[in-house]
């Protein structure tokens, strides 16, 4: 099986095997959200455990 390039552009593993994603929202319309959101917005997110193992088998990363 191919490894799904959407996927690994999308998604980053650590050495550990987390999954990480960027935050969603974070392109524009951003003045009107407090600094303290802003600032939180720059951090990656990562994934629950049920999503870690369905974007791994799509990374091939088993």
């Amino acid at each position: 099986m191919k490894t799904n390039k959407a996927i690994a552009k999308r998604f980053k593993v650590t050495k550990k095997g987390k999954v990480l994603k960027r935050t969603a929202g974070q392109d524009h319309f951003n003045t009107r959200e407090p600094g303290k959101v802003t600032r939180m917005k720059r951090r990656d997110r990562q994934l629950s455990e049920s999503f870690t193992k369905t974007v791994k088998k799509l990374l091939q990363q088993q």
